[in-house]
């Protein structure tokens, strides 16, 4: 059996392809800087003091919007990010943390249970509660922020999916 040579043109094409999938995915939208903290809001609870004024990058899962005078905080269920800054939902939490925005945000565009992702700067922490245990939150001065949208959260992704079995699905 004779094999075929592979032409130059099917070489070039598929890592073409596959560049073009890449390009798909979100890029990062936050860049870290030198004082960048890669602890998690749940070490960064244990010790706030150590953390104080380092930057970081965090996202998660909004759990409640608060509005006051002169700021407002959004507490998030903290994730791990993917490449993209992505929250990772189906990750287990990683503490909790308080995001605070100077100013008035309108809580209907933070929706309880939205993927946030942002980009801080750690000044302290504050005791709390989560139901009825007792909690401590770091606190990060937010410069930049972002709610993903569903579409967002799956762009970049494979729709592909392999698998043995059956399958009946009723529209």
């Amino acid at each position: 059996m004779r094999h075929r040579p592979v032409s130059i043109l099917t070489r070039l094409a598929l890592p073409a392809a596959l560049l073009t999938l890449a390009a798909c995915a979100p890029a990062p939208i936050y860049k870290g800087g030198s004082t960048a903290a890669s602890a998690t809001p749940a070490q960064v609870a244990q010790t706030p003091e150590r953390f104080s004024g380092n930057e970081v990058i965090w996202g998660g899962r909004i759990v409640k919007v608060d509005v006051f005078s002169d700021h407002s905080e959004i507490e998030l269920l903290a994730y791990p990010l993917d490449s993209s800054q992505r929250p990772k939902a189906n990750d287990s939490g990683n503490g909790r943390f308080i995001a605070v925005v100077h100013g008035y945000i309108e809580p209907l565009s933070y929706p309880p249970g939205d993927l946030m992702t942002i980009d801080g700067k750690l000044d302290g922490s504050r005791a709390g509660k989560v139901g009825e245990a007792d909690y401590v939150f770091p606190l990060v001065e937010v410069s930049q922020s972002h709610v993903w949208t569903p579409e967002e959260m799956t762009k970049g992704r494979s729709n592909i999916r392999f698998g043995l079995g059956l399958g009946i699905g009723i529209h």
